[in-house]
């Protein structure tokens, strides 16, 4: 009998999924339900476009003809309102029900909004959609000064942006460096230095207390926690994703912090698999469940979950992912799960290049290069081998590491 998939999102995990089936089970019926307007683009390049260096033809990835040519029955501006895992049905806003043998859930989240007095004024932004970028693109081209909120990846893709529209802006940080659950100070200050360079600030032990607008709404600045203001025509705040997971409210699917899916992206709902940035799925590198928003991660785990849609429990998900940025004279790249850990290891190299490991168990966890981004592929072997290094951290932080001159495993 025919197989019928029905997938919820058309990011880049629920497009990879859609691939996957059709490369796979080419005379399956798959659905892909969307409350975007528009097909799947490209979330990393958004945030060019916002700084003015792309035009917004680069960015889509496809449009609906890619989905009519693989016969994918794509519905844009389409919400999901009931979810009957007994029956095997989605019902839409339109009261139309689909039937399916097999669902994915890739929804993904909505940007948290700060709990302040006038979060919601005209000129608060939030960096996640392309319309989104559309809108902080018109108000940095023709703001003086800006905010930024968010000490972390996508808080540095708005203060980049800042920086490229030519907005002095500050930016307010709640700890004492940029991104501190996985830099030092010493690597932090690279950042920071970045900033400065390009006109943008960093404020710490600071934050928002609250936002001040005028008579017509529109954002004036913010008022931190210190009484300290900062002048802002408008502000872009990146603290967070809230799961997009209230349909899925009586299903009996198993969350904790995000959907809980197996190696296989299987949810605890029989035919329920789940992809991308709201899973918390099983890490099989680290042996325990494990969350990761990284573009290649979720690609990854929407091929993953069409195969496993296919042929149950017939690949793992087994996945090292990265994240770069390019935005200054340097690069930038983490990799595997920095932030966590019971060690680090550290080493400064220059004023614009530096190094962290991370350890849990005497293994490479993750990790964050800045300048020099040769070592990245020996340390993710490393990590995907589970291999005990820490004991030989000197060899790790050559500056020209070679992971062949380690000792080998069975030595250690």
């Amino acid at each position: 009998m025919t197989q019928s998939y029905v997938i919820i999102g058309d990011g880049i995990a629920g497009s990879s999924a859609a691939e996957t089936l059709r490369e796979e089970a080419p005379d399956a019926d798959i659905t892909v339900i969307t409350d975007e307007g528009e097909a799947l683009y490209n979330r990393i390049l958004i945030k060019e476009f916002a700084k003015g260096k792309l035009p917004e033809a680069p960015i889509s990835i496809h449009d609906e003809s890619w989905y009519d040519e693989r016969d994918v029955d794509l519905r844009l501006n389409t919400h999901v309102t009931n979810i009957d895992t007994d029956g095997h049905v989605v019902r839409t806003h339109e009261d139309e029900d689909l039937e399916y043998d097999k669902l994915l859930v890739a929804t993904g989240g909505t940007p948290t909004q700060l709990p302040v007095e006038n979060s919601d004024a005209e000129g608060v932004h939030h960096f996640w959609t392309f319309q989104d970028a559309r809108k902080i693109k018109a108000d940095a081209e023709t703001a003086d000064a800006g905010i930024i909120v968010g000490a972390g990846l996508l808080g540095i893709d708005l203060a980049a942006i800042c920086g490229a529209q030519d907005v002095e802006a500050h930016y307010l940080m709640r700890g004492d460096c940029w991104w501190r659950y996985a830099l030092s100070e010493a690597g932090a200050e690279i950042m920071h230095d970045a900033m400065r360079e390009r006109g943008v600030t960093p404020v710490f032990d600071s934050g928002v207390d609250r936002f001040e607008v005028g008579d017509d709404g529109q954002i004036r600045g913010a008022v931190d926690p210190n009484g300290d203001y900062y002048e802002g025509d408008f502000a872009g705040v990146a603290i967070g994703l809230d799961f997009n997971t209230e349909l899925l409210q009586g299903t009996g699917v198993e969350q904790d912090g995000g959907v809980v899916v197996d190696e296989y992206m299987q949810t605890s709902v029989d035919d329920v698999y789940a992809a991308g940035d709201l899973t918390r799925f099983y890490d099989t590198v680290l042996g325990e469940h494990a969350q990761n928003g990284s573009w290649g991660s979720a690609k990854e785990q929407g091929a993953i979950a069409a195969r496993n849609m296919i042929d149950a429990e017939s690949e793992p998900f087994r996945w090292v992912s990265s994240y770069s940025i390019t935005h200054f004279d340097f690069p930038f790249l983490s990799f595997g799960h920095p932030t966590i850990g019971d060690d680090h290891a550290e080493r400064k190299y220059s004023d614009t290049e530096w190094r962290r490991l991370a350890f849990k168990d005497g293994k490479i966890v993750g990790g964050v290069l800045i300048g020099d981004l040769s070592p990245q592929s020996g340390y993710k072997r490393l990590m995907r081998d589970e291999r005990v290094v820490a004991d030989q951290k000197d060899v790790l932080m050559q500056k020209q590491f070679d992971a062949d001159e380690l000792a080998p495993a069975q030595e250690q």
